[in-house]
């Protein structure tokens, strides 16, 4: 391109002509034949040739390799000229393509002079460039000043959610593809890369050494989160662009579907966001995700600080009202679809501070001694947390803690009801694995629910079902199925205790385990369909046995994988939920099961 700056068009054709000015009669029959032979196959051909002595001479040709962009607008044309149907075109699609659609990507010129400085997992896809910082906070007030950050961390926690919202991506050093980093970055369509193994953190010299070079705070890192690359410096980023092909393409998504696509929105934005990409619903809120800025982690850190049931109750009317309006927001978001809300899931031990100098400032704002605070960080220590006091276990143990989310979730639903919304709340109850662990949970619930209707003297109808995470809930679904009106499984936690496998230290050896074949795939990224999925249908087909018209649905980030969802739609499961960006996917590959099907 370079040679040509500056010349006129007719040096440029003296110099430099086109196959069709310098052999118009070769060209005119090189188009006759890439015309036949296209639309003989019925596809975008890539044809060898040679010219030799003014004769065309075909090599061979093959269907021809395209980006996203181009494998959506090739299938719209092709339908558009008759070429193929739209069932076909929806079938030639590879969901996973659709990502270049929907997030930054870098430039070919600046990645072509990317110096690779680390490799992890690509996390959460996309393209992201910033100055290095270490912590949430700096993270916040760096962004404040208009700068753009990448987040580095060993790995992270709730407490760096405010920092992860504000950075352009996020790197750890260790964590798999569910790992707190991914699941969240994924759900904010920000970029991420996980277990980049190499990568060093010193965290009070505020340094990141990898591959023998050490990186500070403020020096420039680019993150690939589709390939798991780390470069240094700064690579420009081209926004992604949705055409009228896409939307088309998502409209035959729609016409052919069975099994339709909800999304895991914890905001507003979220929603809004899964909405605009055809979320018909939401099928994960995290609602532990609304404790963890401002004042509303210091009333959940006095809530699990207090002595007794009064003082807890004292520090949840402070959160009820932060949480009924969250709720009003997502419900007005989400107008006339589901909108499942997952009770309070981690164990309490995340929502106190880990370091001396925040401990220290809890106390101080509490009125309560260090040594307590200590005391009490110790006491909620656990072994193996995940499999420790978490879910129902924490709602059954302190039931006021469900009747504040239950009457949050419930006024919120009146409050936009008079509005004129239309909605529709599901209630899930996670991490049951026992029919009593349940049955206590929904009392609480709808006993909550009958006060406040007699109180405001209206009424909503609204499901309680539960969240099938634990692989004993699925041998005893039925029994389940007696009071639960829907099941959505978590298989980001059902893989992990069927494997036995920790989702966030998988990482030290699951490479070695693909690499040497004893795993064909990443069982958090890809549904292991033999173990996992036969525990899945197990549980379905035992919970319809029960309850025939058992809503059933899966909310782990393999609602968003292809393969995946087509093991969903054979099950016979009503919808996935996936995050915000993999919604056009998982609507592609529920299409494209239903059609093969």
């Amino acid at each position: 391109m370079a040679a040509l700056a500056g010349i006129s068009e007719e040096e440029r054709v003296a110099k430099y002509p086109s196959l069709e000015e310098a052999m118009p009669e070769v060209y005119k029959q090189l188009f006759e034949i890439q015309k036949k032979l296209e639309e003989h196959a019925k596809d975008m051909q890539d044809l060898e040739f040679t010219i030799q002595e003014g004769r065309l001479w075909l090599l061979q040709t093959r269907t021809g390799k395209r980006t996203g962009f181009a494998m959506v607008k090739i299938a719209m044309d092709m339908v558009r000229e008759g070429l193929i149907d739209e069932k076909t075109a929806l079938l030639r699609m590879e969901p996973n393509k659709l990502d270049e659609l929907l997030h930054p990507v870098f430039s070919q010129e600046g990645l072509a002079k990317a110096k690779e400085i680390a490799k992890g997992l690509p996390a959460s896809p996309g393209a992201a460039t910033g100055q290095i910082v270490f912590f949430a906070e700096d993270a916040e007030a760096w962004a404040a000043q208009g700068k753009k950050v990448i987040l580095c961390r060993l790995e992270t926690s709730p407490e760096d959610l405010r920092g992860m919202a504000v950075a352009q991506g996020i790197l750890t050093a260790r964590g798999g593809m569910t790992s707190h980093a991914a699941v969240v970055a994924r759900g904010m369509g920000k970029c991420c890369v996980t277990g980049a193994g190499s990568i060093v953190i010193d965290y009070k010299n505020r340094t990141m050494t990898t591959r023998g070079k050490t990186y500070h705070e403020g020096d420039w890192i680019s993150l690939n989160g589709s390939t798991g690359q780390v470069f240094e410096g700064k690579i420009e980023t081209v926004a992604p662009e949705l055409s009228g092909d896409f939307a088309e393409l998502m409209q035959l998504a729609d016409k052919y579907t069975r099994m339709y696509v909800r999304t895991n929105a914890d905001t507003p934005q979220d929603a809004t966001v899964a909405r605009k990409f055809g979320a018909r619903g939401i099928g994960l809120c995290r609602t532990e995700h609304m404790f963890f800025t401002g004042v509303r982690i210091n009333a959940m850190r006095e809530m699990i600080l207090a002595d007794n049931e009064e003082g807890r109750r004292k520090a949840l009317d402070k959160l009820l009202p932060m949480q009924r309006s969250d709720f009003e927001g997502i419900f007005t978001a989400m107008d006339g679809f589901p909108v499942t809300i997952r009770l309070l899931d981690p164990p309490l031990h995340e929502f106190l501070p880990q370091e001396e100098n925040q401990q220290k400032e809890i106390a101080n704002a509490l009125g309560i001694t260090l040594e307590k605070v200590k005391e009490r960080v110790n006491a909620l220590h656990e072994l193996n947390p995940m499999l420790g006091h978490r879910g129902c276990r924490v709602g059954n143990t302190y039931p006021e803690i469900t009747e504040m989310q239950t009457r949050a979730i419930i006024e919120a639903a009146l409050n936009v009801k008079a509005k004129g919304i239309k909605v529709i709340p599901e209630i899930m109850v996670p991490l049951v694995g026992i029919e009593t662990e349940f049955k206590m949970q929904e009392d609480i619930i709808r006993n909550t629910a009958e006060k406040i209707f007699e109180e405001k003297g209206d009424r909503v109808e609204f499901l309680v079902g539960t969240m099938i995470e634990v692989p004993r809930a699925t041998l005893v679904a039925d029994k389940i199925a007696e009071r639960a009106e829907f099941f959505s499984f978590g298989t980001n936690d059902l893989t992990q205790m069927t494997f036995g496998y920790s989702r966030d230290d998988v990482g030290v050896f699951l490479p070695i385990y693909l690499e040497k074949n004893i795993l064909k795939n990443d069982p958090f990224q890809i549904l292991d369909q033999e173990g996992v999925g036969q525990l899945v249908q197990i549980g379905t087909e035992r919970g319809r046995k029960t309850r025939p018209n058992l809503k059933v649905g899966i909310c782990g980030e393999h609602g968003g994988e292809p393969s995946s969802v087509e093991f969903c739609h054979r099950v016979g499961m009503d919808y996935v939920s996936c995050s915000p960006y993999r919604v056009p996917i998982a609507r592609v590959a529920a299409a494209m099961a239903a059609i093969r099907k």
